[in-house]
């Protein structure tokens, strides 16, 4: 059997991606604001960072 036929045979199985598409996108839209956000001084010393 294929690894699929497992997933059919689980009820509310299909909630799964729905509910990993919507932490993606949240994660990826509160990186986007917190990179457009952020301070300059801030970027500059997290940019020293592995130097240091």
């Amino acid at each position: 059997m294929k690894f699929s036929t497992y997933l059919e045979k689980i009820v509310g199985v299909s909630i799964y991606p729905v509910i990993s598409l919507i932490l993606f996108v949240n994660f990826f839209t509160l990186v986007t604001f917190w990179i457009f956000s952020i301070d300059k001084k801030e970027i500059e010393r997290i940019e020293k960072l592995p130097l240091d």
